[in-house]
């Protein structure tokens, strides 16, 4: 099978843990074998979120006064791709991966008139104090609002368009690779009448693995994350996991906009049009959400 193979940022780095890379790496040699059992069996794709990594970097960036500017949000992520993609890699290497494995630095086209300019909506960073919070959105021109686990950065997340880099991914799945692309749902791009242009922004990892599996033609979606299924009535003493849902049944529900509703969004949109499988489960269970038998199962 062809499967694209969604991973959370905050499935490197879990909620209220130090963002320092060993832990980071402590979590990805724990599940690596896991995903490296999957990339030998199949053609697979990998996109990774960036969210807590990209806002480490930019408070880093904001906070370095050897810079007569921070540097913008769209170089950040290609950052993240990098050192992200290069974990990765080096990871599913130790874990006994044959295959070869590369990152592609990946531009994700975005519209300059998205809506999402105008409302920003995408957690970047970890969480802070109400009171830290709203200090450092006064300090540096931030917009903030409440998550699970704390106060967070929000910024604009336009819809992808256009992958730049897929042709080149479609070639390297051809042979015999494992890629990792669209870091961070891409660096995001608009273009115009001088090319391509970098912009104060994040695209949903989501929806951009949701395109990328559409246009690959994958035969399955997985998002994993660090909880093991979609859940209704989440935080409730209702809440109950859904283990097999239908795209249009999925629809007549709702989710958090800035949790798992990109995700559920994303995976409905990828079954509706190509009625191939989509998964959301945990990346501790990553075979069993590949074979069925846990995370939550969307067919058409």
């Amino acid at each position: 099978m062809r499967i694209v193979i969604a991973l959370g940022g905050n499935a490197l780095l879990r909620r209220g843990e130090r963002p320092d890379a060993d832990v980071q790496l402590a979590h990805l040699a724990a599940v690596a074998p896991a995903l490296a059992r999957i990339a030998a069996d199949h053609e697979v794709a990998i996109v990774h979120g960036n969210g807590p990594q990209v806002g480490l970097l930019a408070l880093e960036s904001v906070s370095d006064t050897t810079l007569s500017r921070p540097y913008p949000l769209s170089d950040l992520v290609a950052e993240t791709q990098g050192v992200i993609g290069y974990w990765i890699q080096q990871a599913l290497s130790n874990a006994g991966l044959g295959r070869r494995v590369v990152t592609l630095v990946t531009q994700t086209v975005v519209d300059a008139e998205d809506p999402g300019f105008q409302k920003p909506s995408k957690y970047v960073g970890t969480g802070y104090p109400e009171d830290e919070a709203r200090q450092l959105a006064d300090r540096l021109d931030w917009t903030v609002r409440e998550d699970v686990g704390g106060w967070r950065r929000v910024v604009p997340s336009p819809l992808p368009r256009r992958i730049v880099e897929l042709d080149a991914a479609e070639l390297l799945l051809q042979n015999d690779l494992t890629v990792i692309l669209a870091g961070g749902g891409g660096v995001p791009v608009t273009s115009g009448p001088a090319g391509l242009r970098g912009v104060e922004a994040v695209v949903d990892k989501d929806f951009s693995a949701a395109m990328i599996a559409t246009e690959l033609r994958a035969d399955r979606l997985m998002m994993l994350t660090d909880v093991p299924a979609v859940y209704v009535d989440y935080g409730t003493p209702a809440e109950r996991p859904l283990r097999h849902i239908t795209a249009s049944d999925l629809a007549t529900l709702t989710f958090p906009a800035g949790s798992m509703g990109p995700k559920v969004e994303a995976a409905r949109r990828f079954v509706d049009t190509t009625h191939a499988r989509a998964s959301i489960g945990s990346l501790d269970e990553a075979p069993a959400v590949l074979e069925g038998s846990a995370g939550t199962q969307i067919t058409a």
